[in-house]
């Protein structure tokens, strides 16, 4: 039997289920998980209308603690049974209020704000729905370690199938590592994932994710790629959630830990989340047309606001310092803030490889996976947006391999910011799009560019850095 999708009926059925525990979630502003569970005889009805008290002032980017009260308000709709806790337990995601007569739903909510975003898509008349599909990538290490105290700064990785293992002693060594950038696609025993990998596909459907297919990543030391079928903007946010969630506690589960930090890895390739986008009407995908592949003129001018707002919507989209390590040339890392079809060096690339009208789309290939899926895609809507309702013109396609473009080619070319002070310092220039229909709000974009700015103070300017002792020791 299906899980309900309204409250009465789930508390009803989670009843008859034995359901012991309701564990309520929700992400902070960086887009990690939190939780607090209560026995299930606690939630009512009403839970689900006018929230659940907690203090959100440890939450981090959120409330001060002179204002630290909070409201979880749970959604039904998301209710899925947790596969890894010993207790049998519901899980429901909650959107953030802010608590009153009638509970105010929270600016710094991140599901909050892909809702507005989602409202104001509608509001504007270009169409009635947002569809999204991340593609994102991790990697799965058999032990990492690290740490940063006055003394000593390191980290230490080892995977089985890493490049660096083909000569260590492992009692014995089977040999079939992966060399480095040849990763994508081989067969067990060298790909030495592929049950781990099915069982977390495995567990995805059966939380209620479509999935597509598996496979090893082009780097070697155990970086992988899931795909799931595209949705709706705010059903695909929260399954990225799940998604990683799985990915985690099954590698945990084989005694090994699966991180998405972009680039975790020095001299091979880093994760991304290629993510497709689309908007719909009717039952009718407005991105498909008789133009350059077969895009319509909407997708176009789409595909214009996310290029002109790049460098600020980098922000969102690719939120840490590690993120623009991947962002360099040699990787194929989308370095250029161009479009092409095919192209997979383009940061936003036309697939022309698929079925029929209902199929277009467009893919921005520039994201990764440290980024929020609620903030990411709301940004990316909202420039997308942006560009359909000013008719921005997205230039000529870069139908030619970027990475080795003629000098008058590179001349063309805008590069994508080359770190995180710079797609800062770009948003809060350009956020005007952004706040149209009070999607985001000043005091959400403020607290974020501060929150990021401590961050670079603490690894940039203020932490030695290994690389510095090789570098300055001996002056």
């Amino acid at each position: 039997m299906a899980i309900p999708k309204t409250p009465k009926e789930l508390l009803i059925w989670a009843n008859s289920e034995k359901i012991q525990f309701v564990d309520i979630r929700f992400t902070d502003m960086l887009g990690i998980m939190q939780h607090f569970t209560m026995p299930l005889h606690s939630i009512s009805v009403d839970d689900f209308k006018e929230g659940i008290g907690f203090d959100g002032s440890s939450i981090r980017g959120w409330k001060a603690i002179n204002e630290s009260d909070m409201l979880a308000v749970l959604d039904a709709t998301t209710a899925c049974v947790d596969p890894f806790f010993e207790h049998k337990t519901l899980a429901v995601i909650a959107d953030i209020c802010e608590p009153g007569d009638v509970p105010k739903p929270y600016s710094r909510d991140p599901r909050h704000i892909l809702k507005k975003a989602l409202a104001y898509l509608k509001k504007t008349g270009i169409a009635e729905t947002a569809f999204f599909g991340p593609e994102a990538e991790f990697f799965i290490f058999s032990d990492v370690r690290f740490d940063q105290v006055m003394n000593q700064g390191f980290y230490f990785i080892d995977s089985v199938d890493a490049k660096w293992n083909m000569g260590a002693d492992e009692k014995p060594n089977l040999g079939y590592k992966i060399r480095l950038k040849e990763g994508y696609f081989p067969l067990p025993p060298s790909d030495v994932f592929q049950d781990i990998r099915s069982e977390m596909l495995s567990m995805m459907e059966s939380l209620g994710i479509a999935t597509e297919k598996h496979h090893h990543e082009v780097a070697n030391a155990g970086q992988q790629e899931i795909n799931i079928v595209v949705d709706e903007g705010l059903a695909m946010a929260d399954k990225m959630l799940l998604y990683k969630y799985v990915v985690k506690n099954v590698a945990k589960k084989h005694g090994m830990t699966a991180t998405f930090m972009p680039k975790p890895l020095f001299g091979d390739n880093g994760s991304g989340m290629h993510t497709h986008q689309s908007l719909w009407s009717g039952g009718k995908n407005l991105f498909a047309g008789k133009g350059y592949a077969h895009m319509s003129d909407m997708a176009m001018n789409y595909i214009g606001g996310i290029l002109n707002h790049g460098p600020a919507l980098l922000a969102f989209t690719n939120p840490t310092t590690n993120s623009f390590k991947r962002l360099v040339p040699g990787f194929e890392a989308p370095v250029n803030l161009v479009y092409s079809a095919r192209n997979r060096s383009a940061s936003i690339r036309i697939p022309v490889a698929v079925h029929g009208d209902k199929a277009r789309r467009i893919e921005f290939r520039t994201p990764d996976p440290a980024c929020n899926p609620y903030i990411a895609f709301a940004a990316m809507l909202m420039a997308g947006l942006d560009g359909v309702q000013k008719k921005t013109d997205p230039g000529e396609p870069a139908d030619f391999n970027l990475y080795d473009a003629t000098p008058e080619q590179k001349a063309k070319l805008k590069s994508v910011p080359t770190n995180l002070t710079k797609v800062l310092d770009a948003l809060e220039t350009d956020n005007d799009w952004l706040t149209a229909g009070g999607v985001f709000d000043k005091d959400f974009i403020d607290n974020y560019i501060a929150y990021k700015r401590n961050e670079i103070e603490q690894i940039v300017n203020t932490r030695p850095h290994p690389y510095e002792f090789v570098l300055y020791y001996d002056c």
